[in-house]
């Protein structure tokens, strides 16, 4: 598919920053038009109507304080629209637009100068983190923060073979170079890492329902 290059004749239909992009009536309005038919302004406004729920709780995830995460939301937003240019239609958008957030929310962290989030999650899995929402695309944007807790819980060791491989991209046979042990034991130890940490976000949901007397 081709990339397809916003009208910037339509620019003043954008937000400039710390605006809200309102995208209430999108899904009404554009839900059976055909987006190679449209053009570049309506096709981003019906992709981040499609989007914009998703996106902005996947940004409320990682980070909890709530006028941080509508600044972050909104510049990107902005950010989405200026580089639609490079988006190919029909391509997941949704998986675009996280990626572009998790970049303001990397930016802010240096901005802000810290080693630690709020936490207590470092810079370096928070990349994890995003490699993980990608490749499992947890629905349960709650989920995502009781990740963060549970990786950061993990031995320094299995946090580093974690980091190797969704951060750093490392195979199997890398990774048990790096640490010494054959390829069996490491794809062993991964494996259980991985099943450690689902089954600390399902007991860190479940301790977080019955909190608010749901279960």
């Amino acid at each position: 598919m081709t990339s397809h290059q916003p009208n910037r004749e339509t620019d003043s239909m954008m937000p400039l920053h710390g605006a809200t992009l309102d995208t209430t009536l999108i899904n009404e309005s554009h839900a059976n038009t055909d987006s190679m038919n449209t053009d570049p302004t309506e096709q981003f406004l019906r992709l981040l109507g499609q989007h914009e729920r998703m996106l902005s709780s996947f940004v409320m995830s990682m980070l909890p304080n709530a006028s941080d995460s509508d600044d972050i939301l909104q510049e990107t937003k902005i950010a989405l629209w200026q580089s639609f240019d490079s988006f190919e239609i029909g391509t997941d958008f949704g998986a675009w637009s996280r990626r572009a957030a998790m970049y303001r929310i990397l930016d802010f962290r240096k901005r802000m100068s810290r080693e630690k989030l709020r936490f207590g999650i470092s810079e370096e899995n928070y990349l994890t983190l995003a490699e993980h929402y990608e490749e499992h695309a947890i629905e349960n944007p709650n989920a995502l923060g009781k990740l963060a807790v549970c990786l950061s819980r993990l031995p320094d060791e299995h946090q580093r073979m974690i980091r190797m491989r969704y951060m750093d991209k490392m195979g199997i046979d890398q990774i048990a170079g790096s640490c010494g042990r054959t390829r069996a034991a490491t794809y062993r130890i991964l494996s259980r890492i991985r099943l450690s940490l689902r089954e600390c976000v399902r007991r860190e949901q479940r301790r977080n329902s019955h909190a608010f007397g749901d279960g």
